[in-house]
C-alpha cells in the first residue's frame, strides 16, 4: 500500500525503506499538481530535504525506457551543482530514491577520472549532473549532447554565482531546449538569483518554506566572547565539553584550516581537513574517516564544506566569522538536520562584536552569550559523561565477568573507580583555564529580540525621573527575573513600556504579585498587542547654519598661500 500521493509505487517504497514517514515541508510542496510542467524557484531551509525533493519533482520527466531498446539515447534531466563534494552528495541522495527504477545517473565532477565518465555517458544515462566547469569542458569537447533535456535543476545557485560561475551557466543552458523546465534552488531570493530566474525561467513558480520571522528551530546559536589570542583554546576547550561524535569546525582560509588542523592535532583530538588545495581522492578519504568514526573533528573551508553530509553532526564550529548570513545559515545547516538537534556555535572576537551583530540581525537568528568552558566545567562535563557511559553498558561476557572477579579480588572499588577516571582522560586535550569577558557592548546597547514578547505598560516616566537603568533593577530583583528576559525598555513623558520575554510570563506575574511590596510600587499594566512606538536613533542632522559655517571655513582656507 502506498504512504505516500503523487509519487510512484517503486520510489514510494524506497522513501519507507529509508524511514520516511512524513515528507518534509519543501518535498510535499514540490510535488503538488500544480508545479507540474512549471518551471519553479525555491527556496528553503539547509537540511530539508531538497534534494530528495527535487528528485521527487523531476520523475515525470524522465522517459520510460523501451523494452526493446534498453537504453535511451540522449539524458532527458540536467543538475548542476556548485561543487564537486555537494554533486556526489546528489548523486548519493539519489541513487537510493530512484532504486530499481532502472534509471540510470552520471556524475560529471572536477578530480574525477575523465575516462570512466566518457565510458559512463557512452551507456546513455537518463540523468546527467555535475559542477559548471566540468559540464563546460564535456560540452565543448562534444562529450554531451543536452538538445533532448527536459528538466534542469540548478542546484545552491546562489554559491555557483558567488563562486563566478555565470558565464558557465549560461553556456550550459543555451546548449538546451528553449522550452525545457527549469528548477532553480537557491537559499535566498537575491536580486542575483531574480536576475538568474527572468532570463531561464517562465511563469516560474515561487516556493519557500523558510519563515521569514523565525530560525531553525533544530539549531541553537552560542555566541562565544573571546579574545582574539584565545580563540584556538577556547575551541579546543569547546571540543572537550562537547565531546561529539562528529564535529565540524569552519575557517575563512586554506591557511586557517591548515593552522587549526595541525594545532588541534598535536593537542590529541583526532582531526581531518579539507580545503581547496587536496584533491579530491583526499576529500573523500577525510570524509570517509569521520563518517566511519575514525575521526571525531573536520576543520573546512566555506567551498569545501558546501554540500558535505555528516549524519548524526551535532556540533558546528565557527572559528572564523561568516562573511554572509547565507554562509551563516548553510555552515550551520549541517547541523539540525532530519528533526534531529544541533548546536551552531560562533566565536565573536571583542573588535568584531559588531560586525557579528549585524550579521544576526540580517540573518534573523538569536544567539545566547556564553563564555568558553573552562577547567572545572569541563571536568564536571567529563563527571556526567563518565556516569552516563557507565549506565549504558552492554551486558558482560562470561570470560569478561572471570576476569572482573579476579580484579576485584585484587583491588578495592575506590582503586578501580580511580583507574577508570584516569583511563576515560587519557590522551585526551588538558583544557585550559581561559580568561573570563564579563560584557560587550551589543549586551549593553543591543535591544534583546525574543521569538514571542509581551508588552507591559507602566504609568510613570522622564517627569517621575524613571530611569532605565533603575527600572532595569526594579524588575529584576521584583520579577525573579534574568536581564536577558527583558526587552526593550521606551521611558516617555508620562509613561513607560516595557518588553518581557513570553517564556517567563508566568513567573514574571507570580513574583510581581508576591514582592511589589516596596516603592515606588510596579504598577505593570499587561497590553494586548505591541503599543505603537518608535525606538529612535541618533540624529545625523546639520544645521543650515552648521553647514554654512562649514562652508566659510573651506573658503577661508582656500585662500590661504602656502
Amino acid at each position: 500500500m502506498k504512504s505516500f500521493v503523487n509519487i510512484e509505487e517503486q520510489i514510494d517504497a524506497n522513501l519507507k525503506m529509508r524511514g520516511y514517514t512524513e515528507l518534509t515541508p519543501i518535498q510535499k510542496a514540490i510535488i503538488e499538481k500544480e508545479i507540474t510542467g512549471r518551471d519553479a524557484l525555491v527556496s528553503a531551509q539547509t537540511g530539508s530535504g531538497k534534494t530528495v525533493a527535487f528528485g521527487l519533482s523531476i520523475v515525470s520527466d524522465i522517459p520510460k525506457r523501451n523494452p526493446e531498446n534498453k537504453f535511451s539515447k540522449l539524458p532527458s534531466v540536467l543538475i548542476i551543482a556548485p561543487t564537486r563534494e555537494l554533486a556526489l552528495q546528489v548523486q548519493n541522495e539519489l541513487d537510493w530514491l530512484y532504486s530499481k527504477t532502472n534509471v540510470y545517473i552520471v556524475s560529471c565532477v572536477g578530480g574525477m577520472d575523465m575516462r570512466t565518465e566518457k565510458r559512463n555517458l557512452r551507456k546513455f544515462p537518463e540523468i546527467v549532473l555535475g559542477t559548471p566547469g566540468r559540464l563546460k569542458d564535456y560540452l565543448e569537447r562534444e562529450l554531451i549532447n543536452l538538445s533532448k533535456i527536459k528538466v534542469v535543476v540548478l542546484d545552491e545557485a546562489d554559491e555557483m554565482l558567488n563562486l563566478g560561475f555565470r558565464k558557465e551557466l549560461e553556456y550550459i543552458l543555451s546548449q538546451t531546449p528553449k522550452e525545457r523546465r527549469t528548477l532553480l534552488f537557491s537559499a535566498t531570493f537575491s536580486k542575483q538569483i531574480e536576475k538568474l530566474a527572468s532570463k531561464f525561467q517562465k511563469n516560474a513558480l515561487r516556493i519557500s518554506t523558510i519563515e521569514k520571522n523565525e530560525q531553525h528551530l533544530d539549531i541553537e546559536y552560542h555566541a562565544i566572547k573571546v579574545t582574539s589570542r584565545n580563540i584556538e583554546y577556547a575551541i579546543m576547550n569547546i571540543l572537550r565539553y562537547h565531546e561529539s561524535k562528529k564535529s565540524l569546525v569552519f575557517c575563512g582560509t586554506r591557511a586557517n584550516v591548515n593552522h587549526l588542523t595541525s594545532r588541534l592535532n598535536n593537542r590529541g583530538f583526532s582531526v581531518v581537513s579539507i580545503s581547496g588545495e587536496l584533491s579530491q581522492k583526499e576529500r573523500l578519504n577525510a570524509l570517509r574517516s569521520i563518517k566511519n568514526g575514525h575521526s571525531k573533528v573536520c576543520v573546512a573551508t566555506d567551498v569545501a564544506a558546501r554540500g558535505i553530509d555528516l549524519p548524526n553532526l551535532d556540533l558546528v564550529i565557527h572559528a572564523d566569522l561568516p562573511k554572509t548570513k547565507e554562509s551563516l545559515v548553510h555552515r550551520s545547516g549541517r547541523t539540525g538536520r532530519a528533526g534531529k538537534k544541533g548546536i551552531s556555535i560562533l566565536m565573536v572576537p571583542q573588535d568584531k562584536s559588531k560586525q557579528f551583530q549585524r550579521l544576526l540581525d540580517n540573518s534573523r537568528i538569536m544567539a545566547e552569550w556564553r563564555n568558553p568552558p573552562n577547567r572545572e566545567d569541563i571536568i564536571k562535563q567529563d563527571d556526567l559523561n563518565i556516569m552516563q557511559e557507565l549506565m549504558h553498558l552492554d551486558k558482560s561476557s562470561e570470560e569478561e565477568n572471570i576476569l572482573a572477579e579476579k580484579i576485584l579480588k585484587k583491588y578495592n572499588g575506590k582503586e578501580l573507580a580511580t583507574a577508570l577516571i584516569r583511563k576515560f582522560r587519557e590522551n585526551k586535550y588538558t583544557p585550559d583555564d581561559l580568561e573570563q569577558i564579563k560584557d560587550t557592548n551589543i549586551e549593553k546597547n543591543k535591544p534583546i529580540k525574543f521569538r514571542k514578547s509581551v508588552w507591559f505598560e507602566l504609568k510613570l516616566g522622564s517627569r517621575q525621573r524613571i530611569e532605565k537603568q533603575h527600572l532595569l533593577y526594579k524588575l529584576t530583583k521584583v520579577g525573579k527575573i534574568d536581564k536577558k528576559d527583558i526587552g526593550i525598555i521606551k521611558i516617555e513623558n508620562e509613561i513607560s513600556f516595557i518588553e518581557i520575554n513570553f517564556s517567563v510570563l508566568d513567573k514574571f506575574l507570580s513574583s510581581l504579585e508576591n514582592n511589589n511590596k516596596s516603592y515606588p510600587k510596579l504598577d505593570l499594566i499587561l497590553l494586548k498587542s505591541k503599543p505603537n512606538i518608535s525606538i529612535q536613533k541618533k540624529s545625523t542632522y546639520r544645521s543650515n547654519s552648521y553647514k554654512k559655517k562649514q562652508k566659510n571655513k573651506k573658503k577661508e582656507l582656500s585662500r590661504i598661500k602656502y
